[in-house]
């Protein structure tokens, strides 16, 4: 587990990282949020020893990563695709990193493998695209075989098929039990991944909960209902617009928008007046309106209308 205890970092005069406290628990993929300049890349850098915290701590497994005596062996990280010596060729950037940390070199061919990396290991860095340094990266990550993965936008210059690969390795690696901390700017692609959510904005923490539960709080209860029969979609409405804070609107194909009722109590009613459904759901926001909503205030780089909002 990862644990942060009233993690601070001050750069002169700008609070980068304001008291943060949260834990990064083992066994699910937790994505972490936050607009540009909320101090995300601090917090990881800091978790890494990378940053000193001007107050607070932030400890892996109880002990200061300073304190890990094979650092690639209890964390995998990439925070920078790009941090290779671009002479050097992919292969040889990893032997390097598992002699310094005792890792037999037979795994660095396994973990090129693993990333798709294979026919490209013997390549410059230099020639690298984006995707294929962003899978270096990961390859770096998983070279100690470790329990804790700390990535940070991993996904980025991926084509739609490695975004679905990043998807299924780190699901994979949380399904074994180890610990994933993922950031991202790619709402639909978190929202398929992550387990659990960590939000900051300005460096405070602005939630700290499940996806479920973050996308339930920021949905209000509504539902979209299928009713085949007209006589019954007329019945299931009446009944419904009698009930206070509930309004329907009709679709020209028939289907029901129920606003102030979930599925549930649209189904039992539905049920107890013998309408027959063809389909029956919540209406959920998705991860990209509830994010902009609950960090319309903590954008530092706004655009006009991002502004606006957070005036409203």
């Amino acid at each position: 587990m990862i644990s942060l205890r009233g993690l601070t970092k001050r750069y002169g005069g700008t609070l980068a990282v304001d008291d943060l406290t949260f834990d990064i628990q083992t066994g699910r993929v937790t994505g972490f949020l936050g607009p540009n300049g909320a101090g995300k890349s601090t917090t990881m850098r800091m978790i890494l020893g990378l940053d000193h915290p001007t107050r607070g701590r932030a400890l892996i497994a109880g002990r200061p990563y300073a304190d890990l005596r094979r650092p690639l062996r209890a964390v995998g990280a990439m925070l920078d695709a790009r941090a290779v010596h671009p002479a050097r060729s992919g292969r040889t950037h990893l032997v390097a990193q598992a002699r310094a940390n005792g890792i037999p070199v037979r795994r660095v061919d396994e973990v090129l493998e693993t990333v798709g990396l294979t026919k490209a290991a013997r390549r410059p860095a230099g020639t690298y695209s984006l995707g294929m340094s962003g899978r270096l990266g990961v390859a770096g990550a998983l070279l100690g075989d470790p329990p804790v993965l700390i990535l940070d936008e991993p996904v980025n210059g991926l084509d739609p098929d490695g975004v679905r690969w990043i998807r299924r390795l780190v699901r994979d690696q949380a399904a074994e039990g180890r610990t994933v901390f993922l950031s991202s700017h790619l709402m639909s692609e978190m929202q398929l991944t992550a387990d659990h959510l960590v939000i900051i904005g300005r460096g405070r923490l602005l939630s700290d909960t499940s996806m479920t539960d973050f996308l339930a709080a920021a949905s209000p209860a509504s539902a979209r209902a299928s009713v085949p029969d007209p006589e019954q979609r007329a019945t299931l409405v009446r009944r419904l617009m009698a009930i206070d804070g509930v309004s329907v609107e009709t679709s020209a194909d028939g289907e029901l928008t129920v606003e102030g009722s979930t599925a549930a109590e649209v189904g039992d009613l539905a049920h107890h007046c013998g309408v027959r459904l063809h389909g029956l759901s919540d209406i959920r926001v998705s991860l990209e309106q509830a994010y902009m909503d609950l960090t319309a205030r903590s954008v530092e780089y706004a655009t006009g209308g991002t502004a606006e909002r957070g005036r409203q």
